[in-house]
């Protein structure tokens, strides 16, 4: 019997083995999770840090 699985967007039940969105039931679902991390619905928790600061003299951006 195949491994079924929940889709985690729309909660469609869809095989594990040979479904290439997975864990996603089709490519729309997928889009709809790249789109939410791309938004910053979703974020991982951790300890929040500030940028370093950059040397004015640092020339590395412009061309000679």
């Amino acid at each position: 019997m195949p491994r079924m699985v929940r889709c985690p967007i729309c909660r469609a039940e869809v095989s594990w083995e040979g479904n290439p969105h997975r864990p996603f039931c089709s490519e729309r679902c997928r889009l709809i999770d790249l789109g939410a991390w791309a938004e910053g619905r979703y974020h991982i928790p951790g300890k929040e840090t500030k940028p370093e600061d950059k040397p004015e003299d640092d020339d590395d951006d412009e061309s000679p």
